[in-house]
């Protein structure tokens, strides 16, 4: 069900890379004329895809206000408890990454620094129906209120009764968020990017979708900021002989449950360890409800690869660059240093990636398809800008322009050169008077 691999597999190492990230030509053209429709028409643009999509006409498009209250009202009271303590988790957890403005005399007269300004508006993208995760809601609006922002504005797809899927009303009123439209797809991300009657222009984008959803997100980049283009899911794993077969197994499943082009690979020199892997996957498998799913993912990107060292293990994981990373190994937190490139790590037998999922704090918004070598998870950082501040004084001034002039004229830049010149000229001027 899980192939067992060596690390010379290599046409399996590749279909597991090129799995995700790009889209049809098909979805690419019909994305294309969404956002160019929703630019040029708004609202009745968005509504009338909203019907063809989805089979309901949003009236009014944004949810009153009384709605979300009796939705949040309506909500399970363990349910309601799950949400309200992993809240407080994400938000303990996202509180520790604020930055401060700061600023610091460096003499003459001059001071230097930066400011970190909050955005004025982000746009949140919550998926619907089946789809709808509760916990990425928080994962997503909660670093956004911890940096500040002013306004949140909520997009997801309306169900027959032409709201969004109740629990997002709920979860959204327990965070307080006022401004939910029942719109999703690309439509929604148009909506959001370009403003209409009903929906204002935000200033980033960020939550999952389907691939409609992505490819618009990837073609609004620029005139807004966005999170990332996601692709499917992915879990790896890194065990020794100490690992526990039945832990890592359930965790590998954990994912591969998510998406059929999710993949769930296990990195390890131990092959009594990879056999016993394989087995409890066996046996896993038929009792879960996404059995199919499941099934699906791991014979076309799961992998149990065995290899000579622990060194070479870590060597492969850090290339794969996976977004889940565990850590089944004797001292995770030595070897954790040794990783170079993963979304986020899970150190130890009880450190279970649904535990990152819904409830410990660290954010599940994380980059896929190994561009964790560059791509961190969603923070605190995705809903701020900095601005650099610079008070020059005279005196400063008249030290350094010289080499301020020179740098200007090697570029060829001369009228840079004279805005420096003219002061130094003035100054020159007073001080002979």
């Amino acid at each position: 069900m899980i192939p067992l691999l060596t690390p010379d597999d290599t046409d399996r190492l590749d279909a597991i890379r090129r799995r995700g990230g790009t889209f049809s030509d098909e979805v690419d053209a019909t994305v294309d004329d969404i956002l160019s429709q929703v630019r040029a028409q708004g609202d009745a643009a968005v509504r009338a895809y909203t019907e063809n999509f989805d089979g309901v006409r949003p009236d009014p498009v944004k949810v009153p206000a009384d709605t979300l209250e009796a939705t949040a009202t309506a909500l399970d009271d363990d349910l309601r408890g799950a949400l309200e303590r992993a809240e407080d988790n994400i938000r303990r957890f996202h509180e520790k990454q604020v930055r401060e403005s700061w600023f610091a005399e460096d003499g003459d007269g001059v001071v230097l620094g930066q400011r970190v300004v909050p955005m004025e508006r982000a746009g949140l993208y919550v998926p619907g129906g089946t789809a709808f995760y509760p916990s990425s809601l928080l994962m997503n609006a909660i670093p956004a209120q911890v940096a500040g922002v002013d306004e949140i504005h909520l997009v997801s797809p309306p169900q027959d009764d032409g709201r969004p899927h109740p629990l997002v009303l709920a979860t959204a009123a327990l965070l307080g968020l006022e401004h939910i439209y029942a719109i999703g797809g690309a439509q929604a991300v148009g909506a959001l990017a370009y403003g209409t009657e009903t929906v204002p222009a935000v200033d980033t984008i960020v939550g999952p979708g389907n691939a409609y959803v992505a490819a618009a997100k990837k073609k609004v980049f620029g005139r807004v900021g966005i999170d990332s283009v996601a692709g499917p899911s992915e879990i790896g794993v890194l065990a020794d002989a100490t690992a526990d077969p039945e832990f890592v197994a359930a965790d590998l499943l954990s994912q591969a449950e998510h998406d059929e082009r999710a993949s769930a690979i296990l990195i390890t020199p131990h092959r009594p360890l990879a056999e016993a892997v394989q087995d409890a996957v066996e046996e896993r498998v038929p009792s879960l409800p996404r059995a199919d799913v499941i099934e699906q993912s791991l014979a076309d990107y799961g992998a149990c690869i065995v290899v000579d060292t622990m060194g070479e293990a870590v060597d492969l994981m850090n290339e794969l660059a996976v977004e889940h990373l565990e850590l089944h190994v004797d001292d995770p937190w030595r070897t954790m240093t040794q990783i170079r490139h993963a979304g986020a790590l899970f150190l130890g037998a009880h450190s279970a990636e649904p535990v990152g999922d819904y409830f410990a704090g660290p954010n599940h918004v994380l980059p896929t398809g190994g561009t964790a070598r560059h791509a961190s998870a969603l923070g605190v950082d995705d809903f701020v800008r900095t601005q650099s501040v610079l008070s020059y004084s005279d005196d400063r001034l008249r030290q350094t322009g010289d080499d301020i002039m020179t740098l200007a004229e090697a570029e060829d830049l001369q009228a840079h050169a004279e805005a420096i010149r003219v002061r130094l000229d003035r100054a020159e001027s007073s001080d002979a008077a």
